[in-house]
């Protein structure tokens, strides 16, 4: 599915607002799904896809591809960012709510976690589309 135009504006404004903010970014990593990766070509322009961000094509998850989604995710949620920048990670709800128990609700909610260094991490806030340009 494409992106509808208020997924582009939201993407636009998650982009102005990284800018604006003079946030400092390091790798972009988005899933190889066509909303995922716009947003990520919108939003910051330079990205790498990876299918460990891809969710899983099944309408209920069983117990044991929940835990494959998140062994899929989690290093890419612990890797500590180079000095001085932020990791992004575009990607997906199920992906996300298999890694950190937290179902990202409504679509392109942004949530910040810190690696703790020792293959975990901590939710630190969640951010709007539409907050970034606050920030």
């Amino acid at each position: 599915r494409v992106l509808s135009e208020d997924g582009v504006q939201q993407a636009l404004a998650i982009g102005a607002g990284f800018e604006s903010a003079e946030i400092p970014i390091g790798t972009v990593t988005s899933s190889e799904y066509c909303r995922a990766f716009s947003t990520a070509a919108l939003a910051f322009k330079d990205y790498e896809k990876d299918p460990a961000l891809n969710f899983l094509p099944f309408e209920d998850y069983t117990d044991e591809q929940v835990e494959e989604m998140k062994v899929s995710v989690m290093p890419l949620l612990t890797a500590t960012p180079a000095d001085g920048t932020n990791n992004i990670i575009v990607g997906h709800d199920d992906i996300f709510e298999s890694a950190a128990g937290i179902y990202p609700d409504p679509q392109g909610i942004a949530y910040i976690v810190k690696p703790d260094g020792s293959g975990g991490m901590e939710v630190i806030a969640n951010v709007l589309p539409e907050e970034w340009g606050e920030l």
